[in-house]
């Protein structure tokens, strides 16, 4: 019951910034984390940054120090600022939500539906 909806890809030239958006909506018993994941073509579906309920971030070695993922609760809004893209980062961007929907809930994830990124040259 919880809906994520992704905004802000684009079209990039090499050494150009984005900062993609996660809106929600719907309730949940409780978050554990929220992340932003991407799938190349030909490729797996892989974690490029993730930030806990708690604040803490981790981020892919290919990202590190380019994007920077954080957090607006009260706009209920997760972002992905990218900066110094790189063509290997073209990719279908997926955001995520790891939750409980109820006390008696396991954790489950919640994905919208992408948004994609496309850097050139």
């Amino acid at each position: 019951q919880v809906q994520l909806v992704e905004s802000g890809g684009g079209l990039v030239q090499a050494g150009g910034s984005l900062r993609l958006s996660c809106a929600a909506s719907g309730s949940t018993f409780s978050v554990n984390a929220n992340g932003w994941y991407r799938q190349a073509p030909g490729k797996q579906r892989e974690l490029v940054a993730r930030i806990s309920s708690a604040g803490s971030t981790i981020y892919a070695d290919s990202v590190k120090g380019r994007f920077t993922i954080s957090r607006d609760n009260a706009k209920n809004t997760v972002y992905l600022q990218m900066n110094s893209l790189k063509p290997e980062d073209t990719a279908v961007y997926y955001c995520n939500c790891n939750a409980r929907r109820s006390y008696y809930s396991a954790n489950s994830d919640y994905w919208g539906q992408g948004t994609q990124v496309t850097v050139s040259s």
